[in-house]
């Protein structure tokens, strides 16, 4: 069943993203009323903003995670089990979109590629956020916020903190 409020009431959406940009963008997607699905590696220890050490976690649960995953569901799965993937692809059958931001063919070596997906639910928007591109030298490279930050440079602007290491802008 497909709930919600807003002007994306009536989509489904299946978010596989992690750390800030891919649930950022799931997040927006969520509060204008789509209904928000976040597969996340089963025991829940995928997104890296779950467990960040903030001063406002509860339960073990970091302010950072709760706020860039409300008004979704969690489907805690193991993509790499043949159980794990059956679900996921249950759940994909009825997605209007779904959301990565693994490296490029993590997905696709799991069988959950924007391919494979094509082959039972041709409709699907696939948006895939990754940190280098999807081709060029760096493509299987992860990429976030501290790298971008580090390969542009732009921590040298913001000085060195003690043992002269490059200061994190913010």
């Amino acid at each position: 069943m497909k709930t919600g409020y807003g002007p994306l009431n009536g989509i489904r959406v299946v978010d596989f993203t992690h750390a800030m940009a891919g649930p950022t963008c799931a997040l927006m997607l969520a509060d204008m009323g789509a209904e928000v699905i976040k597969i996340e590696r089963a025991p829940f220890e995928a997104d890296e903003a779950r467990n960040a050490s903030d001063p406002y976690s509860i339960n073990g649960v970091s302010a950072t995670y709760m706020i860039l995953n409300r008004n979704k569901k969690t489907l805690p799965l193991d993509l790499k089990s043949p159980e794990g993937s059956a679900v996921a692809k249950k759940v994909l059958l009825d997605a209007d979109v779904v959301l990565e931001n693994f490296r490029p063919g993590v997905l696709e070596r799991l069988g959950l590629g924007y391919e494979n997906i094509c082959r039972f639910n041709p409709q699907i928007i696939y948006g895939a956020i990754s940190g280098f591109g999807r081709t060029g030298p760096y493509k299987v490279r992860a990429g976030f916020d501290l790298i971008a930050q580090g390969m542009s440079g732009i921590m040298s602007v913001t000085g060195e903190g003690p043992g002269r290491s490059p200061v994190k802008p913010g």
